[in-house]
């Protein structure tokens, strides 16, 4: 057996905000291992990072939304003699529309990924992290966690869980060695986001938009200095009108700037 190595692993890295952070902390020569379904994807990353950095990079197939993908993933990662010092649980989706008129099982998919998916990992690797005083488990949500969020119901209900665990977690773990943060990204240029075709993107001014490099940095530097981490200044005033506002006037502003392009 290979003699244990500190990486950073990665969930959903083979786009998006994961690629991005992924890019970043392999350019901090941090050796990385990427998570995601596509494996075409994450070799193509795997290489350009080692041609550009020459440091460890590993690649874990693993599909989280399927049942015994967490045990595998965890049994994988033992059998290559890799420690997680870091674990970014990134990988996610959303739905847009209806509730009522979206496939279920597909919403119980956003839920098996977007909460059951991080509660395993972090379940699985945290324990070590605290018998090593040391390591860091980041949690990427979103501002849409800060509320209720109508035509994305089950995406901004998972979004709120993963913020309140990970504010739970950070104040169970205090004066352990093990940094915990929660990201809330706001609207951010991915596939993500052209995945939802019911949604109309191009009403959303220029100025709410960050780029996924934009929030990798972000999140990386407040890694240790804070519990949560709401990207951008528009980002900061919505999570700012969710707490202070009604909640049915925040439902009805959200609701309307959600709606479907068929409303």
């Amino acid at each position: 057996m290979p003699s244990p190595q500190d990486f950073t692993l990665i969930t959903g890295a083979s786009s998006g905000i994961g690629e991005a952070l992924a890019r970043r902390l392999a350019g901090e020569r941090r050796p990385v291992a990427l998570v995601a379904r596509r494996t075409d994807k994450l070799e193509r990353l795997a290489g350009e990072l080692r041609a550009a950095h020459g440091g460890e990079v590993q690649v874990l197939t693993a599909d989280l939304a399927k049942p015994g993908a967490g045990a595998a993933l965890e049994a994988e990662v033992g059998r290559r003699g890799m420690v997680v010092d870091w674990l970014v649980n990134n990988a996610g989706f959303g739905t847009h529309g209806r509730f009522h008129e979206l496939p279920v099982a597909r919403e119980l998919e956003e839920i098996q990924l977007n909460v059951a998916a991080l509660v395993e990992l972090t379940g699985r690797f945290l324990p070590a992290m605290v018998e090593r005083r040391r390591g860091a488990v980041v949690n990427v949500a979103s501002v849409g966690g800060f509320g209720p969020g109508p035509f994305m119901a089950t995406y901004c209900a998972t979004k709120a869980f993963v913020l309140s665990f990970t504010e739970s977690l950070a104040a169970e773990l205090r004066d352990t060695g093990v940094h915990v943060l929660c990201v809330c990204p706001g609207f951010t240029r991915t596939e993500f986001q052209e995945k939802v075709e019911t949604f109309d993107t191009s009403a959303m001014p220029s100025f709410v938009w960050m780029t996924a490099d934009q929030v990798a940095e972000q999140a990386i530097a407040a890694v240790g200095q804070r519990s949560v981490l709401v990207n951008g200044l528009m980002n900061a005033v919505a999570a700012g009108l969710y707490k202070h506002l009604p909640a049915a006037i925040t439902t009805r502003l959200i609701g309307g700037m959600m709606k479907p392009k068929d409303a």
